[in-house]
């Protein structure tokens, strides 16, 4: 497990007297500052579970920093009392408010008998998402609901970012994704949409390809499960 810690020193940005504060809103504007060196956008700021560091929810993912500003922490953070990854801890509530919010603008594939509602990011042109897609009625026969959210991977204004702008503004956005699956061509729609938001939303969960599933306690898992084995993991509940 490789930890990077880089001394921030030389921004000159917070004075070493600080070290023992208490963060306060003029500390927090110092964070903000500092990650801005970084180009690093802050969305949130909180005391982490560690004597001195705060936790800092960026538009690139979660990462720590001394209180006095002087490191900042890029890297894994293990609780060795509960033996799990504090970075996945800490961002999961963190995840499932941002979903919420964003429940109105997905495209649903919603199983007959819910068990489960599943959130993940799609990129139509990508092979191992084509694949999840194909298994759709494998995940609903068990009672697994899927929500897709648009993940471009090429970025914004990509052929792949224009294309999901067309899908999520057809009339019939689930026929449109289904056609896009199979790399038919979608015909072009332009409205107000979501697109845009949802990728820059899943990059803040530090998400950097696709599929990315979300499930329901905020876990993140990156990369293709097959029904039965995803369906393993949801009753696992971890």
């Amino acid at each position: 497990m490789k930890k990077f810690v880089i001394a921030l020193c030389s921004l000159g940005l917070i004075a070493s007297a600080q070290a023992q504060q208490k963060p306060d809103g003029a500390q927090y504007e110092k964070v903000h500052q500092l990650f801005s060196q970084l180009n690093l956008s802050v969305n949130a700021v909180a005391d982490a579970p560690i004597d001195g560091i705060v936790q800092v929810f960026t538009n690139r993912g979660l990462f720590f920093a001394s209180q006095d500003g002087q490191y900042f922490i890029e890297g894994k953070i293990l609780d060795m009392s509960k033996r799990e990854l504090l970075n996945d801890s800490q961002m999961r509530p963190y995840i499932q408010q941002q979903l919420a919010d964003s429940k109105n603008d997905i495209i649903e594939y919603k199983a007959k008998d819910e068990k489960y509602v599943v959130n993940v990011f799609t990129d139509p042109s990508c092979g191992y998402c084509r694949k999840l897609h194909n298994d759709m009625q494998g995940y609903n026969d068990i009672g697994i609901t899927v929500r897709y959210l648009a993940f471009p991977r090429g970025g914004l204004g990509s052929d792949t970012y224009l294309q999901m702008q067309n899908i999520w503004c057809t009339k019939d956005s689930r026929g449109a994704l289904d056609a896009a699956k199979e790399g038919k061509k979608v015909a072009a729609a332009m409205c107000e949409n979501p697109v845009k938001s949802q990728y820059e939303m899943g990059q803040s969960f530090g998400i950097s390809g696709t599929p990315a599933i979300i499930l329901p306690n905020g876990r993140l898992i990156p990369g293709y499960q097959p029904p039965k084995q995803l369906l393993s993991q949801l009753e696992s509940g971890s």
